[in-house]
């Protein structure tokens, strides 16, 4: 499988020069914290996004959408996800 990556450290510098991406991702914080968590993750794993689909047993694809925050992954993903970057999940709830 044959992935085109862009490292995800220029793509966060790319994103924080934008004023429009930085007022959306203020406005949705809270969603895509997990998203951000799960890019360094991987980032931390050196992994690319193919290879931690190799991991997970998934596509490269479905990696991106974890990425994007376009999808709320299920308990069962996030443990394939941690143990495939040597993470540990912590589920927790917080008073507001």
């Amino acid at each position: 499988m044959s992935c085109k990556m862009v490292p995800v450290k220029k793509a966060i510098a790319n994103w924080r020069n934008d004023p429009a991406f930085l007022e959306a991702y203020d406005a949705l914080e809270d969603e895509f914290s997990l998203a951000s968590q799960i890019i360094n993750a991987r980032a931390r794993a050196g992994l690319t996004q193919c290879e931690l689909a190799e991991r997970m047993g998934t596509s490269q694809s479905s990696v991106a959408r974890l990425e994007s925050g376009r999808c709320l992954p299920s308990v069962a993903t996030l443990e394939k996800l941690a143990a495939a970057t040597g993470s540990k999940l912590r589920i927790a709830l917080e008073s507001s």
